[in-house]
């Protein structure tokens, strides 16, 4: 069996498929990087603030000074069109994999799942042979990539098996109807029950877009599909290039040659190393990783989307609409108390993704206990969920400059509000 699956995935398959999404990756990331640049981005997440919320185990990475930010995200296009032009590949996928990476790592605040899954790919042009100029390919280039995209869909999918996605229809019932101003479908977003609806489209779609892709009898409608329901997303969300990365993305589920016509003719060598049994190890334990991840949030008591804790990384995509208003109360040795508000740390859209993160809570809290020695911090974290009326957060009577952010569970989490939306 295992020679049989070595084998299948040593087989030579055409690789202009691989090339095709390696020239449309290339321009989609030049495109993100020039945002940065159009809408000042660089300047919001990177020069304005001057405290920077970090990942765990990352607390060492910080920005550049304001000029070479720039620099990097010049160095960042550059080398996207690199990729996309097939110029030194695998140097270029290297130096936008570091930068890329480097740039998100610097606020947590500015997660994203697309971010994610486009510094996995990165990281993945830098091993694969995408420049190589053959016609041909091994087959397991192509399935590590789809093994890539795939899981974005069915952990998103297996994310949306919730009460409140599949009994409440929120928070989709609540994005539709912000959006019942548009002209002639507008209305529509108002009608009692489309937001469960909505729901239920959605998760069968994550779940089923995958199978529908690879099977050969509706991989043609299954596109269609997906590229009508992505460009609704960009169009009633604002999910940033999301959508646009997952349509790009999907053509890697076409027949290996689909692009052949628009391609060059390189050569009849077949590129990339064989598989051996160390690499299908390699393979494995990969694949492993990237299931495991996103499950580890099963492993935390409560629910996710309130705990937040297991969320990232885990491909749970609009699942959530918080809003918090988050203050801290200062208490000194002589029981002197005064309320300190994010927003003598934050940047406005810092302290509303603080407002609503427990772990960020946290860390914002340590900020304050630094520069106010020998007090105690503790977190007033009204928050309203998926249409419930605002619940307390974090427990009120805790002392956060006491608590130490680890990988456990935070028992200071309260726990998530029950029962149907209340608006």
């Amino acid at each position: 069996m295992i020679a049989r699956l070595v084998v299948r995935l040593n087989a030579p398959v055409d690789a202009s498929s691989v090339r095709a999404f390696r020239v449309l990756f290339g321009l989609a990331m030049a495109v993100a990087g020039l945002r940065f640049f159009t809408h000042d981005w660089i300047t919001h997440e990177f020069t304005d603030p001057h405290h920077f919320f970090h990942y765990w185990g990352f607390g060492w990475v910080s920005p550049l000074p304001a000029r070479w930010m720039e620099v990097l995200f010049v160095v960042l296009v550059v080398s996207a069109l690199a990729i996309a032009c097939g110029w030194y590949v695998r140097a270029s996928s290297s130096v936008f994999a570091v930068a890329f990476i480097y740039a998100h790592l610097c606020d947590k605040a500015n997660y994203l799942n697309h971010y994610y899954l486009v510094g996995l790919l990165a990281c993945w042009f830098v091993v694969l042979p995408l420049g190589a100029r053959a016609d041909f390919t091994r087959a397991w280039v192509l399935y590590v990539l789809r093994f890539q995209v795939g899981v974005v869909y069915v952990f998103g999918g297996i994310g949306k098996l919730g009460v409140d996605w599949l009994m409440h229809g929120e928070p989709m019932r609540l994005w539709l109807s912000a959006n019942a101003g548009l002209p002639v479908v507008g209305r529509l977003f108002d009608l009692n029950g489309i937001g469960l609806l909505a729901s239920w489209c959605g998760a069968l779609f994550d779940l089923g877009i995958v199978p529908a892709l690879i099977w050969r009898q509706t991989r043609g409608t299954a596109y269609v599909v997906l590229v009508v329901f992505h460009v609704l997303t960009a169009m009633l969300f604002n999910i940033g290039m999301f959508p646009w990365l997952m349509i790009i993305a999907a053509t890697l589920f076409f027949p290996p040659d689909w692009s052949r016509r628009y391609l060059p003719h390189l050569g009849r060598g077949v590129s990339g190393p064989q598989v051996r049994f160390s690499g299908l190890v390699a393979l494995t334990s990969y694949a492993l990783i990237q299931v495991l991840v996103p499950l580890r949030t099963y492993f935390y008591p409560g629910n996710t989307l309130w705990t937040e804790e297991g969320f990232r990384f885990a491909w749970r995509v609009m699942l959530i609409e918080k809003s918090g208003d988050l203050e801290f109360r200062v208490v000194d040795g002589e029981s002197h108390v005064r309320t300190v508000s994010p927003r003598a740390y934050c940047t406005p859209f810092q302290a509303r993704m603080a407002g609503t993160q427990p772990d960020m809570i946290l860390e914002l809290a340590h900020w304050i206990a630094k520069d106010n020695p020998g007090t105690q911090v503790f977190a007033d974290a009204p928050v309203s969920f998926n249409g419930r009326f605002g619940t307390a957060l974090v427990n009120p009577n805790v002392d956060l400059a006491r608590e130490q952010d680890t990988l456990a569970h935070k028992t200071w989490i309260m726990p998530a509000p029950r029962g149907p939306p209340d608006f």
